[in-house]
Parts: C-alpha cells; sequence; structure tokens
C-alpha cells in the first residue's frame, strides 16, 4: 500500500529545497566579521613572511578585543608591515570599524606611522601579494590619532596601486585628506565606509560623512568593482572591537533606495553608540 504524503509536506519540502539558502541571502542588518572569539575567519600576510604566517603573534584576541601587538618584536619593527584579510571578498556594502590606538609605537616604527592604521578595501587577494610586497594593491581607508601637536584628519585615504576620481579629477596622489577633525588621545572611533561597486565611495568618522569619490581604479585605469578587505599592522598597538558589515548588493543600481538605508543604518547605529 503506497501512503500518501500529506500536501502540507509536500509544500514545505518544497519551500526547503528552494529556499534553504536563506543564511547567505543578503540582509539589511549589521553582520560581524570580527566575531570577538577568534581570527578563524581570517587570513594574515606579513611582509616577508609566507600567507598565513602571523609574525610576532602580531594579530590577537583578547577580552573580545582583536588587538595588533608589538611585544613579542626582538628587533623592533623593522618594516614588518602586515595585514589581516576577511576570507570573502565584497562589492557594495556599508562597513563599521570602531577602534582606538594604545600604548607607545613599536621601536623602528617610522614617524608617519605613529597613531596610524587602515582600513583596505577594494583589495587584492592575499595569495597573490608578492612575499616582500609591503601592501595590498587596494584603497586604504586610513586611521589617524592625534600626536598632541598637529592637526592630523582622520578617514583619509591612501592608494598603494590604486587612484579615484574627486570632482572630476583624476587624483594620484598617494594619500588624500578628509575634513574631520582630529581625534587625539587613546579613545575609541567609529569609521564607516559606503562602497557601492566601481561608482562611489563614502568616508564616515563617528557618523559624520568626510570624504566622498569616485572611480577607484587600479594604477593601469582599470575599474575596481569589488575585493577584499583588511586590516593594518604599521607599527602602532591597536585595538579593534568591531568589524562589521551590511551587503548592499541589491541596491547597488537604486541610490535612492541605497541612500535610504544607508542613512537608517548609520543612525541606527550612532544612536546605539
Amino acid at each position: 500500500m503506497i501512503k500518501q504524503i500529506p500536501f502540507s509536506t509536500i509544500l514545505m519540502l518544497f519551500i526547503s529545497i528552494n529556499f534553504g539558502g536563506c543564511s547567505s541571502q543578503i540582509s539589511d542588518e549589521w553582520e560581524p566579521l570580527f566575531n570577538g572569539k577568534d581570527l578563524n575567519d581570517w587570513d594574515i600576510k606579513f611582509k616577508g613572511h609566507q600567507l598565513g604566517e602571523n609574525f610576532g603573534n602580531t594579530f590577537r584576541v583578547n577580552d573580545g578585543l582583536l588587538q595588533v601587538r608589538y611585544d613579542e618584536y626582538e628587533n623592533g619593527f623593522d618594516d614588518k608591515y602586515g595585514h589581516i584579510f576577511y576570507k570573502e571578498a565584497f562589492s557594495t556594502y556599508l562597513l563599521g570599524v570602531e577602534y582606538r590606538f594604545i600604548g607607545d609605537q613599536v621601536k623602528n616604527g617610522p614617524g608617519w606611522a605613529y597613531r596610524n592604521n587602515g582600513i583596505m578595501i577594494h583589495g587584492q587577494k592575499p595569495e597573490t601579494m608578492d612575499k616582500h610586497q609591503d601592501f595590498p594593491n587596494s584603497i586604504e581607508v586610513q586611521l589617524l590619532g592625534g600626536n598632541g601637536k598637529d592637526e592630523r584628519t582622520n578617514a583619509n585615504i591612501c592608494t598603494p596601486g590604486t587612484q579615484f576620481v574627486m570632482d572630476g579629477k583624476l587624483i594620484t596622489n598617494h594619500c588624500t585628506n578628509s575634513n574631520s577633525k582630529t581625534f587625539p588621545r587613546d579613545q575609541w572611533v567609529r569609521v564607516d565606509v559606503l562602497v557601492v561597486r566601481d561608482s562611489l565611495i563614502v568616508h564616515y568618522a563617528n557618523g559624520e560623512e568626510v570624504l566622498r569619490y569616485e572611480k577607484p581604479q587600479n594604477d593601469k585605469g582599470t575599474l575596481l568593482t569589488g575585493g577584499t578587505i583588511s586590516l593594518q599592522s604599521e607599527s602602532h598597538p591597536t585595538d579593534f572591537r568591531k568589524v562589521e558589515i551590511v551587503n548592499l548588493e541589491d541596491y547597488a543600481s537604486d541610490s535612492q533606495t541605497l541612500k535610504t538605508k544607508v542613512d537608517k543604518l548609520l543612525k541606527d547605529r550612532n544612536n546605539r553608540s
């Protein structure tokens, strides 16, 4: 005897087969890239070292923080530039990072790297980097802290292997300052970055827009539509307590809806900070 399967069971099976990938669908909510527990979703690359070698235990997790530390460097910094890459690449998104600089710069760190770190976006894959390459080809959202003497704007742009367009002009300078204020001492700061494929990138410092530009591209003029996200090790100890993202790929071609969602996401996050 053949037992009939209820229609409700068939319907649920159909839904499960056709919509079972919900976890990978684009969400309008902040999703953590750093889970506060470990670095399992990240790849590490240091100048002069093979992919995956965490030189000097530089990148580590303590007390729920992603930390950049140099206490195990026996010979000072020695140009050991490093980057920690999230395992997936992205194209259209809103990225949020909360960080602070602490303590003293490691011995022999370059003067310009005092209270200096960065978020690298639209970056190359770490496995394609040369063993002795300083920085991935990418757009750097530069994180700067005050030095107690000079104005040091935050959320600037630097361009290792890249360039961009601002106000209709191609910008090939290595670094371009934002219009942010200086953030002194060891305070927590939030920097958000809106990235829309190869068309628009906007930097925000503590909720305020401080820089806007277009057409990110490599030095040969090829537009960058997406890429890796990484954080730097440039010689000053840094803590990251949040690294989170909202994937906005569904709205890349709908500028008005995208703006509405980004405004709400930033407002809601700043209200909770």
